[in-house]
């Protein structure tokens, strides 16, 4: 998520729906989603077509599939019926009883208690609301009504197990958050009681402070002290803001909050010590960290800031554009950078006892921040050669970001070796120092671009678009007065003297000038093919080498096409030359790869061109200069297929031949004849 970019997509045919969310296999590391309601779908990352991944049709409908990291998937049905996932593919047309007959589910979770899953689910009636907790692994089902609530209905649940028993919070449409206990009994061949238990629940939280209303929409529990509340504050005579809340549930008290002024969808997940929530068009991810919850540290009465006893603690850094501070001491208290505008019951200590000797990162590079360059310098590079800590990387994200601000603030300022020197000695990511590409591209910074390209796993499409477009408008002339690496090309491009070329006639992969000449309509003479686009490399080493940067990037195709179409037409033609360029030079060897450091394989050349192709293609065709180039890449790819072609005939023979020396006795001399039909 922090990459921003996509990893896989799938989609269901035109007509289909996935009607439940899709979840993670974790034993198997597979996908498992439903479309339409009974047709089941599993496959893996790998999977392109999700069409032809695996396909179960079942005989019930299916209202949710919930996975768990030790338990396995476990599929529950609309009629209340549940199947763990090695049960069900068993026999996908097996009979599904009716279990809650004529209610709705309203909400499930799955939990694991020891080493058996259990499956809690919530149905409503008539106005009544009925919980369900099921033990597939043991045929064990229970049944309970829940405690009628005059004048307010339940709107969402979320749920935990401890110690052998199930809490069940319900979100009242009264502003309450209420809690239900639940033992998880252990008779393992119980049938269902014909006695009707009725749960009685007991007031957890009201959601008012100083007069405003939360208007909830959903609760999760991060752990069991703290529950965290997505919705609406509704204050007397102010428009209603939507915001995150925590609240300690054991001393009755707000903790904090955030206001989302984007608004949201009003769901809200938690998994793994994040908050998961969509505010306005983008999926935030806030982290937290719960500790021992004490009194003092929910009234905000801590004595010592330098205790653990610090009872929540939010990085709402992910909503804020301002700069990021961040403090790594692990015995120091975080100070959140925008409080909610509400009268909170309580207000947590923010700020801790400075120590003199262990600065935090943030407080040093605001301490910094008007040092000279020397200073400044000299004093990050003390930080970065620090003992590694599991923060480091984070570490060298803000030593990088204070170097970048410098540089905006003071234009003249600009520190290309200790910049190249960090990003080629530390494992850096764009999103730590989303700033220092679009400072090099206007340093015109190529070596530093080169560097970022080859080593970065997470760079936007535009950004990586605009480093192409750059790299392709400078000239040769000026690319060789800078210092490139030019590791990735020196060892199979081509360098001409004195406009004489020394070639080798290109046999080895079944395509030679002279091969095939009949293939295309379109005439070239021999000595023209070579210099176009068969030997002569169209570019420079230096540009070269910058083109390779730029095929290592990892890219979405549906985020990248669109900024492609945008490219220049001369510039588009020169890329697809030299990537033909490459294409021919793959084809010359028999395993198809390039000599050199992180020289561009195969699979990288092709997706390339054919995404090129894709957006520029209407111009390439409409462009005379394009029409001999596009003729020899359609010659030579034809030559390709038909020579492959031409070996898929005799792969029968060769897997026989192949068989042959295995059975035969190594020391044993023989010469023998092979009829190939």
């Amino acid at each position: 998520i922090s990459d921003q970019k996509p990893l896989g997509c799938w989609s269901v045919k035109h007509g289909q729906i996935l009607t439940c969310p899709v979840v993670c296999n974790f034993e198997t590391h597979e996908y498992i989603a439903v479309h339409d309601d009974k047709v089941l779908r599993i496959w893996k990352n790998e999977d392109i077509n999700l069409d032809k991944a695996f396909k179960a049709t079942l005989s019930a409908d299916v209202y949710r599939i919930h996975s768990l990291p030790q338990g396995g998937p476990l599929v529950l049905f609309r009629a209340g019926a549940v199947r763990t996932l090695d049960v069900l593919l068993e026999a996908p047309q097996q009979e599904i009883e009716n279990v809650v007959s004529d209610e709705v589910i309203r909400w499930s979770g799955a939990f694991m208690e020891g080493q058996q899953p259990v499956l809690i689910f919530t149905t409503e009636k008539d106005g009544d609301f009925f919980v369900y907790v099921q033990k597939p692994k043991l045929s064990s089902l229970h049944r309970y009504k829940l405690e009628q609530q005059e004048s307010a209905k339940p709107l969402c649940f979320t749920a935990h197990i401890t110690n052998q028993t199930a809490t069940l919070l319900c979100l009242y449409s009264n502003d309450s958050v209420y809690q239900v206990l639940i033992p998880l009994q252990q008779d393992t061949e119980e049938e269902q009681e014909e006695e009707e238990e009725i749960l009685s629940k007991s007031l957890l939280l009201n959601l008012s402070v100083s007069g405003a209303v939360l208007k909830g929409t959903s609760l999760v529990v991060p752990d069991k002290d703290h529950v965290a509340v997505l919705g609406s504050l509704a204050a007397p005579g102010k428009e209603p803001r939507e915001c995150l809340t925590i609240w300690n549930a054991k001393f009755q008290t707000l903790q904090t909050s955030k206001e989302l002024p984007l608004g949201t969808s009003g769901q809200l997940w938690c998994y793994e010590e994040k908050f998961f929530l969509i505010h306005g068009k983008v999926l935030t991810v806030i982290l937290y960290k719960c500790e021992t919850s004490s009194l003092a540290a929910a009234v905000g009465k801590l004595k010592d800031s330098k205790t653990p006893d610090v009872s929540l603690f939010l990085n709402w850094n992910t909503l804020e554009d301002e700069e990021l501070v961040v403090s790594f001491q692990s015995q120091e208290s975080v100070a959140l950078k925008a409080e909610s505008r509400m009268n909170l019951r309580s207000r947590r200590s923010t700020v801790a006892e400075e120590q003199p000797d262990t600065l935090s990162v943030g407080q040093l590079l605001l301490n910094l921040k008007g040092s000279s360059t020397y200073v400044l310098e000299t004093e990050l590079r003390k930080l970065m050669a620090k003992a590694p800590t599991p923060d480091l990387q984070a570490t060298i994200g803000c030593v990088v970001t204070a170097l970048t601000d410098r540089c905006k603030r003071n234009p003249k300022y600009y520190p290309q070796n200790f910049l190249q020197q960090i990003v080629e000695t530390h494992d850096l990511s764009y999103s730590l120092c989303p700033d220092l590409m679009a400072l090099a591209l206007e340093k015109k910074d190529m070596p530093l671009l080169q560097m970022c390209l080859e080593r970065f796993p997470d760079i936007p499409e535009e950004v990586i678009y605009t480093c192409l477009k750059a790299f392709l408008s400078m000239s040769d002339a000026h690319l060789q007065t800078i210092d490139v690496n030019v590791d990735s090309v020196i060892c199979y491009i081509d360098v001409e003297l004195d406009d004489k070329e020394v070639k080798t006639e290109i046999v080895e992969n079944g395509f030679s000038a002279e091969m095939d000449q009949d293939m295309c309509d379109t005439k070239i003479p021999k000595e023209s093919h070579f210099r176009s686009d068969g030997e002569s490399c169209p570019v420079g080493l230096q540009k070269a080498a910058l083109l390779n940067a730029v095929l290592h990037s990892a890219y979405s195709e549906t985020f990248l096409l669109p900024h492609l179409k945008n490219l220049p037409a001369q510039q588009a033609i020169l890329f697809l030359r030299y990537l033909y360029y490459l294409y021919v030079k793959c084809s010359e060897k028999v395993n198809t790869t390039l000599p050199g450091i992180r020289s561009p394989t195969i699979n990288q050349i092709m997706d390339w061109m054919c995404l090129l192709l894709d957006a520029q293609f209407t111009v390439m065709v409409m462009l005379p200069e394009a029409k001999e180039l596009l003729s020899n890449l359609h010659k030579f790819v034809r030559a390709q297929v038909r020579f492959y072609s031409e070996l898929n005939k005799i792969e029968g023979s060769l897997q026989e031949l192949q068989r042959l020396n295995h059975l035969r006795e190594s020391q044993t001399y023989s010469i023998e004849v092979l009829e190939i039909i």
